[in-house]
């Protein structure tokens, strides 16, 4: 089990790396909105098999905080780019 949870954290630290790479790169403002809810949901991921490593249910309470803000912003950012806000497409 902790060679399968290693990996599992290999991959999602590779998939955070990349996103934080589109969130820079970009190329438009849609683009960093959809990488950065990629971002939190990967992080979602982290916390999850961390608490499955060390078996405190306390860090799927952060994970589900960490989930809800995550889809408030991307929705925040989705409002914003309605409303006409600056856009690079």
């Amino acid at each position: 089990m902790d060679t399968v949870i290693l990996i599992g954290q290999v991959i999602m630290s590779v998939a955070l790396i990349l996103a934080f790479v589109r969130v820079v790169r970009g190329p438009s403002l849609p683009d960093r909105v959809v990488a950065l809810e990629l971002f939190s949901t990967t992080v979602v991921g982290l916390v999850g098999v961390y608490a499955i490593k060390t078996g405190v249910a306390s860090f799927l309470d952060a994970a589900i905080v960490i989930a809800l803000m995550g889809f408030l912003a991307a929705i925040g950012f989705a409002r914003f780019l309605e409303r006409g806000g600056p856009r690079d497409d």
